[in-house]
């Protein structure tokens, strides 16, 4: 006796010395040893043990637990010739299903009827899993006594594990009730637990030998095992399903497309392991739906709910409102769900919906009945009526399989996987936006240095050269204006291709105004991509800087030739040639700009730069990549570089609005308006200030500027609007 729940059985021994043969049992009992014995059976001699191989061989054979609970059914019938033997299934509530029968032609079918957990309660069942085999031979036995009824301990003596110990009259008043007069159970166990049972019925009494029920009991064992077998390649097919359902989301959802960009997709694709009636996904705080689901705010408080659950579990229910009453409002759309979280905060979720399916529930007997109060005062009789009694069951969905549940959490995992590597990628962005920004912060500070000492040169250069002060306001500004122009085609609000030749003269434009033919452009004009034309203005800015202040156009004499070709490619390549300036020298050394000019094209757009510092002037060749170019056109005419000395003549009259919080520009835009022949300019530097000088009369016309520090000039935007105020 291995352990404290072992049996030990002997067979045919002549245990009283007189040639009678017995069947013996032992087992454990506390301190006692508990030896039952039993006359051997006429048919002791059978070789039982051996019918089990070809037995469980035939039932290997079905591919369904269905299909084995089946044949199983019509085996054991056949092994212990029973009147009627059903598989009979436990379900998570305690309750049972009669899976599949095998019984006498005259019987009425028991298969598809539900028994109540009270049935069998649940100290009964803990029994079951401990003695596997009960069999009942005579439901009208009388029983015999137990001597001593304590033991010296004072204890009665346990008999749990015994075989032919009497049951509860309860018990047997059931049977009796049912019309049966011998009965036998043997427990099905599965991965250690009680699955369920043969429950075996029989009209007359029947003594049945220990051979043949240890036979039975062993069929039972293996029996467990096998449909653990099934159970398992059932699995395994489903974790073949899960992987490819697995592949087919990483397809989908590759080069960083999130869940909510692919929703539908990824519903299909979902549908097809588990079927649903809605979906909805709750990712990144934007909901979506598909089918029959909730509303927006009916989801959210579900949500909130939902958060109260497990956090790396598949949450699933075919009774929402049982655990969530406010479900109740949409019962019939979404009666049952399942949950797949799919991060842990914020709570992300892919909830599948299923409608409800009004049923019709078939138990033996009322369920709602199963026992009365006995004439003894509060004591529990069993119920008399074993009919069929239908319950029409609402507010449930079909349920959720083992095997939609397994698929769910295969795909609960790859969510997980997905947004982790969203996250990966995330992160990446994340880093390379700050070497971006970085590189912008410190591009932006040289570019703002080089502007402003441009302009001071510029001051300089013109101070010396004007005879009147009219004379010299009129050439400084025309060259500020220029170079603000180049800054314009940066960021032009239409972020259309640009011409490469408009680029390269607008720069020029800046430093040499009359004198811009000093610079020659040749060959076939690009038209840039945004990106690229960003990157290209630097550059040329870079080396126009360069050429400016120490090249060809440092002198009176110097020369700039720019070739544009075409390659062969698509991409543009650009020869710039510098002749007739001072002697040249390579800078000692390497500065921002220097980075600028040799670097960023390779760097931002994959380009190469290359530039040599020759005595007699500077020559460098930038390749654009065909990826950045809208296509090339001959270079003609090229586009309008607007002279402010050619514009048409300006004027405005009346009440002038400008909002402004910087105080010198918005003193140089009064000044312009009022050289313009403005009647009157009111100045504000909030939209408080600018309500009120509406408030005093309407303007003609408003300047306004957008940002105001710590607040924008919309709301004044939308008055004078309102007002028919052009702006």
């Amino acid at each position: 006796l291995g352990h404290e729940d072992a049996v030990e059985r002997l067979f045919s021994v002549e245990l009283m010395g007189d040639g009678r043969r017995f069947d013996l049992a032992m087992h454990l009992s506390g301190s006692n040893v508990v030896l039952e014995a039993e006359p051997s059976s006429d048919e002791a001699e059978k070789d039982y043990v051996g019918y089990i191989r070809p037995m469980i061989d035939r039932i290997r054979r079905a591919e369904t637990v269905e299909a084995l609970c089946d044949m199983a059914a019509r085996q054991i019938k056949a092994l212990v010739g029973f009147d009627r033997v059903m598989v009979y299934r436990f379900g998570e509530d305690g309750a049972g299903e009669v899976l599949s029968e095998a019984k006498a032609s005259h019987m009425e079918p028991f298969k598809g009827l539900r028994y109540p957990a009270s049935d069998i309660p649940k100290q009964a069942r803990a029994l079951y899993k401990r003695s596997l085999l009960r069999i009942i031979s005579d439901v009208n036995d009388e029983g015999a006594e137990v001597h001593p009824v304590l033991d010296s301990k004072g204890q009665p003596l346990d008999l749990s594990l015994s075989t032919t110990r009497a049951v509860s009259p309860i018990h047997l008043e059931y049977l009796r009730n049912m019309g049966v007069q011998a009965s036998m159970s043997i427990s099905i166990i599965v991965r250690g637990e009680l699955w369920g049972l043969f429950a075996c019925h029989h009209e007359s009494p029947r003594v049945l030998g220990y051979e043949v029920r240890s036979a039975a009991e062993l069929f039972a064992q293996l029996f467990g095992f096998v449909v653990t077998e099934t159970e398992n390649q059932e699995a395994r097919v489903d974790d073949v399903q899960a992987r490819m359902l697995h592949d087919r989301i990483m397809a989908e959802l590759a080069g960083g497309r999130s869940v909510a960009e692919s929703f539908d997709v990824f519903a299909r694709t979902i549908a097809t392991v588990i079927p649903f009636t809605g979906i909805v996904s709750w990712t990144d705080g934007q909901f979506q739906s598909e089918g029959k689901t909730p509303t927006r705010e009916q989801f959210m408080a579900l949500a909130r709910f939902l958060n109260t659950t497990a956090v790396s579990e598949v949450f699933s229910t075919r009774d929402l409102t049982s655990v969530f009453p406010p479900a109740e409002d949409y019962a019939q759309l979404a009666a049952g769900i399942l949950v797949l979280p799919v991060s842990r905060k914020p709570r992300d979720y892919i909830v599948l919906f299923r409608e409800e399916t009004i049923r019709d529930v078939t138990w033996a007997g009322n369920p709602d009945k199963p026992v009365t109060v006995g004439p003894n005062g509060v004591r529990l009789t069993p119920r008399k009526s074993f009919d069929a009694w239908k319950q029409t069951v609402h507010g449930q969905s079909r349920a959720w399989s083992a095997q939609e549940m397994r698929a769910a959490e295969a795909l609960r995992v790859t969510l997980l996987e997905v947004v982790l590597r969203m996250s990966d990628t995330a992160m990446r962005e994340r880093s390379r936006a700050q070497e971006r920004q970085e590189l912008l912060i410190a591009e932006l500070n040289h570019r703002v240095r080089n502007i402003l000492n441009l302009i001071r040169g510029l001051i300089n250069q013109t101070s010396s050269s004007a005879e009147t002060v009219s004379d010299f306001t009129r050439v400084i500004g025309g060259r500020i204006h220029a170079l603000a122009r180049a800054h314009d085609q940066i960021t032009n609000e239409s972020w259309a291709p640009a011409s490469a030749a408009s680029l390269i003269r607008t720069e020029v434009e800046a430093y040499l105004e009359d004198d811009a033919d000093r610079v020659s452009i040749t060959g076939r004009d690009a038209m840039l991509k945004p990106v690229a034309f960003t990157t290209l203005s630097l550059v040329i800015h870079e080396m126009t800087t360069n050429a400016v202040k120490y090249g060809a156009l440092s002198n009176e004499t110097g020369s700039i030739k720019i070739e544009l070709r075409e390659g062969v490619g698509g991409e543009l390549e650009i020869e710039w040639s510098e002749a007739g300036g001072p002697p040249v020298r390579a800078p000692n050394r390497r500065g921002f700009g220097s980075t600028i000019t040799e670097r960023s094209i390779e760097y931002d757009l994959n380009g190469t730069s290359d530039v040599q510092y020759d005595v007699s002037g500077v020559r460098a060749r930038f390749t654009v990549p065909a990826s950045t170019i809208a296509g090339f056109r001959d270079l003609g005419v090229l586009d309008a570089v607007i002279d402010v000395a050619s514009e048409a003549p300006v004027s405005v009259d009346g009440r002038i609005l400008v909002v402004e919080d910087n105080m010198i520009i918005a003193l140089d835009a009064q000044t312009l308006f009022e050289d313009l022949g403005a009647d009157t300019v009111v100045v504000a530097a909030s939209s408080a200030a600018a309500f009120d000088a509406i408030d005093q009369g309407l303007p003609q016309f408003a300047l306004l500027d957008v940002n105001l520090g710590n607040e924008t000039s919309e709301a004044v935007a939308e008055r004078l609007s309102a007002a028919g105020v052009p702006f």
